[in-house]
Parts: structure tokens; C-alpha cells; sequence
């Protein structure tokens, strides 16, 4: 089958605005390390065109067909440019993304049952590894717990010094029974997600999901609730536990170094608040303070490195710290 050409056609999404610490190949001929950061805006605009290109692909019959065209493009500079200043190298990112491609099942009872998506959230992604490239990953479960780079939410929330919610894993199967019967009967009460395994975030991470829950309350229409976020910190233990649960668990990840989050999106359609959270997130996607990814019923968030000291500062003035 013949690849399609590139066709200006609309993006998909809603304004598309989606382990031991790694070591960085040294660079050689066929890699060598930017002096600039790379053009984002047209990272992000060759990913929206690709994923058209993907989509017309879909079938199993196009499959040979697909793997070209997702090759082919990923050596264009404004891709290559990103992939390049990621820890695995454009080499290495090309070949997990075709990798995961050859190995796609569709199964709707699966957390990504759509192809698509898998290419959009893995390179979209892949902004975030670029970032925080040379930040050590939290490799167990042991030193997620006893991080002193992380604080304690609960200790937080029951001080009243969180602007968002959350809620924990149940840990026993009474617990799960009893959070499976709350949904079916009180289904505005929290969205439909498992919980965070950790209630440990960054300080900074704090920060900003405090800022953005209070710009959320601030817009979102009237009996919206607070901002709900599903995901935050995880180990790279953890992540590949996700990954045999077909989420799209990769590593590197910006959540194995403490530096994204997910929040609740699909939940807050039934309070007409979805969009006016999805505008406020892409808003600070344009100025450059965090990277999103469309996930679809969540949207995760990493925070840029060049937010990092203002949003310390922030944090330690709201917690008069």
C-alpha cells in the first residue's frame, strides 16, 4: 500500500494542545547534542500531522504501510530535533515507537485501545525525558516512600493546604469492594480511577497543581468540583507494573521523576467544566510553563525545568515554610 502524502488536514484532539537513572549517549557523528533547545511549536504541529497520517493507517491491512510512514517521518528535523535530545537518541526512540507498533492489539478493555493515541502519547511525551534528561529516576517503590525531595499530601489536605483532590489506592479487597459500590451509586462523587499507589509529590508539583486548581475553581461554571488529579510520582517498579496492564507506561517517564502529574478530564463533562479545564491547561502549555498530553480520559502534565525555581518559591510561601 502506497503511504500517503502529508495533508494539512485537521488535527485530532481538542486543540492537540497530549528505573536506574538514565545516562545520555555521548554524542558522535550520527548524534550530536543540540545548542538549542528545539522548536516545540513545530514539534508539536509535525506530531499533530503525523497522527492524521497514522489514523488513515488504522487497519491491519496497512500495517507494513504504517511502520514506513511512522519512520519516514520521525527523521524530519522538527521530530528528529526532539528525539534526538531525549536519553535513548533518535535511534532509540524510533525503534520502541515502532517496536510498540508492531506489537499493538486493539482490545477496548485495555487503558490504550487505540493506535493513534499510542503514537501520540509516546512522542508527546517524549518532551518531558527531553527536559528533565539527566534528573535520576525513582527506581523502587522503597525510595518513592522515603524521598525527602517529596512531601506528604495528606499532611497537607488535612491542614486545608491543597487546591485539589485526590484519593489513595485501595489497599484490601474490602476497600475495593466498597469504592466499586460508591461508584455505581454515587457516580458524581469521583471520577473512575484507581488512585494514587503514592500521596507523596514534589513541592513544586504542589505548587502548580495548586495554582491551576485555583484558576480551575476561579472559571469552572457553578457546583463544578476542585480539580482531580489520578496520578503523580510513581517508581520505575511501579510503572512497568502499569505497562503489564497495557497503560501507556513508559520509561523513561516524566512520573518516575517526580515531575508530572495526570488530572482528571473525561469526569468533569457531566459538569460542563471539561473544556474550561482543558483551556486553562493548554494556556500554560503556550507559555511555555508545562508540557500536555492528551491521554483521554486524563491529561497528563510535566512541569518545565525553567518553572521549577519560581514555583519552589511559591510553594514555600504558601506553606510558610
Amino acid at each position: 500500500m502506497r503511504v500517503p502524502s502529508r495533508s494539512p488536514g485537521q488535527r485530532p484532539g481538542p486543540s492537540i494542545p497530549t528505573s536506574a537513572p538514565t545516562r545520555r549517549a555521548p554524542a558522535g557523528p550520527s548524534r550530536r547534542l543540540a545548542s538549542v533547545e528545539p522548536d516545540l511549536d513545530a514539534y508539536r504541529a509535525a506530531v499533530a500531522d503525523l497522527l492524521v497520517e497514522v489514523g488513515a493507517l488504522a487497519s491491519a491491512a496497512s500495517a507494513a504501510a504504517r511502520q514506513v510512514l511512522v519512520d519516514q517521518r520521525l527523521r524530519e528535523p522538527a521530530i528528529a530535533a526532539v528525539l534526538d535530545a531525549t536519553p535513548q537518541g533518535l535511534v532509540g526512540a524510533r525503534e520502541t515507537l515502532l517496536l510498540e507498533m508492531a506489537r499493538y492489539q486493539p482490545d477496548e478493555r485495555r487503558p490504550v485501545s487505540d493506535l493513534t493515541a499510542l503514537v501520540r502519547i509516546y512522542l508527546l511525551s517524549r518532551i518531558d525525558v527531553m527536559w528533565w534528561r539527566d534528573a535520576p529516576a525513582y527506581r523502587t517503590d522503597e525510595q518513592v516512600s522515603g524521598s525527602a525531595d517529596l512531601v506528604d499530601l495528606e499532611w497537607l489536605r488535612r491542614r486545608d493546604l491543597l487546591r485539589f483532590r485526590y484519593q489513595e489506592q485501595p489497599t484490601t479487597l474490602l476497600g475495593r469492594g466498597a469504592r466499586a459500590l460508591r461508584r455505581r451509586v454515587r457516580p458524581s462523587v469521583a471520577p473512575h480511577t484507581s488512585g494514587l499507589l503514592f500521596r507523596r509529590a514534589r513541592r513544586e508539583m504542589v505548587a502548580l497543581l495548586n495554582d491551576v486548581g485555583r484558576e480551575f475553581t476561579a472559571h469552572a461554571p457553578p457546583g463544578a468540583p476542585p480539580l482531580w488529579v489520578t496520578s503523580l510520582v510513581r517508581s520505575a517498579e511501579h510503572q512497568h507494573r502499569l505497562r503489564q496492564l497495557g497503560y501507556a507506561a513508559w520509561l523513561p517517564s516524566g512520573h518516575c521523576l517526580g515531575w508530572a502529574a495526570d488530572v482528571e478530564m473525561a469526569w468533569f463533562d457531566r459538569f460542563g467544566a471539561r473544556d474550561t479545564l482543558a483551556e486553562l491547561l493548554l494556556a500554560r502549555q503556550r507559555a511555555g510553563e508545562i508540557n500536555v498530553v492528551d491521554e483521554g480520559q486524563a491529561w497528563h502534565l510535566c512541569l518545565a525545568p525553567e518553572s521549577r525555581g519560581r514555583l519552589r518559591r511559591v510553594y514555600e510561601a504558601e506553606m510558610a515554610v
